[in-house]
Parts: C-alpha cells; structure tokens; sequence
C-alpha cells in the first residue's frame, strides 16, 4: 500500500513570524496523525525558524525550488546542500507558476531534479495541462511531453525517490477543481507511463499526488482513487484549520 502524502505549498506567503504561528497550531493539531506522511513548504525565509520548530515532530520540512549547482555566482538562487543543511526533506520541482513566470523547461526541471536526489532531498514533481490543452484534448500529450522531458536518464532506483504531483493548470487558485474522475484518468495515464518506462512493480510504489484547490470538502474522494496518493495543497494550507481538516479527513480513525 502506497503511504498518504498531504504536502503544503505555503508559495509566496506568510513572514517568519507568521510561519512560526502557523506551525505551532499545525504541531498541536496533528500531533497525533500516524497514517499520513505531512509536509510544509514555507518560503525560503522561513525555513531556519520552522526547521526548528518540527525537530521530532510527525511534520516534514519541503522548500519550493532548488538549483541545479552546487554554489557560485547564481545570485537569488538556493542551492541543495543549504536545504539539507537547515533540515530540508522535500523540494517541490516544476510547479506549473515556475513554468508559466519563470521560464521552468523539461530539462531544467531534471537538473533539478537530479541536483535534489544529490542532496537526499526528496523531489515532489509537478506536471499538469492548461485550461487551453485540457479543452483541445492535448492534456495526455502535454502530460506524457513533461514526463518524457522532466523525468529522461532517471534510474528505477532514482524514481522510487520520487513523488509526482499531477497539477491541472486551470484548476489551481481558481476554485475549479477537477472531479475525482478526472483527476484519476490522469494519474492512472502518468502511473502508466511509469509502468511502460520503469515496470509494473517501480510503478506502483511511486506516489502521485493530485495538486489543484484540494479542500477538506474533496479530499476523501479524491484519495478514494485508485491511484490518487494524496495532495499539494496551496490556499488551503495557508490556515491551520483548514489544512488540519485535510489531513485528518485522509484518516477516518481520526475522525
């Protein structure tokens, strides 16, 4: 059985302060969650503080990029092994903003890649379509373009490292969010990729998390998908309440 991943992506939001506040509510709240592996990924000036904060706790620390190079004249950019050094377990990689306002590619997206895995740091990969692909039917195009691209030269070893994000495009920050069904013909067509690339057995131990106005509200649908493992949360990861709500609707114990 494939483990829950509940991963919050903070992107450009909260001050250190603000993050500590956050985290100690998230610490309280979910403290006794054994089921689902959680994941918070603050801005970059943030990450010190909330390492901290999350030392022997059920909570991991994720950045929200890393560069390719070691060190050297890259101003702006974080290298991994000063991710590593202040605690960093999982960097997210390719999400759809750093393609659409950053200039991602494929290829930068496997060297970073490539970098992370370097530094032990687990790559959460995102691929997905825009409102404009899915509605000319280029959605599996787009999505087998990205794998093909992103993930070229990576060992079974090194996928098993992995976790994917699907992200449609058109469902993040707009409140659409793509049914259940929707979301697992994708999944099930990336866990085939997979499958035709690394083998059966690779594949089904590889985690794809659906990315895309996830709620407290859909949660449990969309992990009651065959090959939904769990999700990136982006506005509602923001609020302990709401984010608490989501992880713990994965755990019926819980409940």
């Amino acid at each position: 059985m494939r483990r829950i991943i509940i991963a919050g992506n903070w992107k450009m939001n909260k001050t250190s302060f603000e993050a500590i506040e956050l985290v100690n509510v998230l610490k309280r709240d979910l403290s006794t969650v054994k089921e689902v592996d959680i994941v918070v990924c603050p801005p970059f000036t943030a990450l010190t503080e909330v390492s901290d904060l999350l030392v022997e706790t059920n909570i991991e620390l994720g950045a929200q990029n890393v560069y390719w190079e070691d060190s050297g004249a890259f101003t702006g950019e974080i290298a991994g092994s000063m991710l590593k050094h202040i605690g960093v377990k999982y960097v997210i990689i390719g999400h759809s903003e750093r393609r659409q306002f950053f200039a991602e590619t494929n290829e930068t997206v496997q060297k970073r890649i490539k970098a992370a895995l370097k530094n032990e740091l687990t790559p959460i990969v995102c691929i997905g379509e825009s409102l404009k692909e899915r509605e000319a039917n280029q959605t599996f195009a787009v999505i087998k373009n990205q794998f093909e691209g992103g993930f070229a030269g990576f060992t079974p070893q090194e996928i098993l490292k992995m976790v994917i994000a699907y992200e449609p495009v058109w469902a993040i920050g707009t409140g659409k969010t793509a049914t259940a069904q929707q979301a697992q013909e994708v999944h099930q067509y990336i866990r085939d990729l997979l499958k035709t690339k690394y083998g059966e057995e690779t594949a089904e131990e590889i985690r794809i998390q659906y990315g895309g106005s996830v709620k407290p509200e859909n949660i449990r649908e969309l992990i009651s998908q065959t090959d939904i493992d769990g999700a990136l949360v982006g506005g509602a990861s923001l609020q302990a309440d709401s984010f608490s709500k989501i992880v713990k609707n994965c755990c019926p114990v819980l409940k």
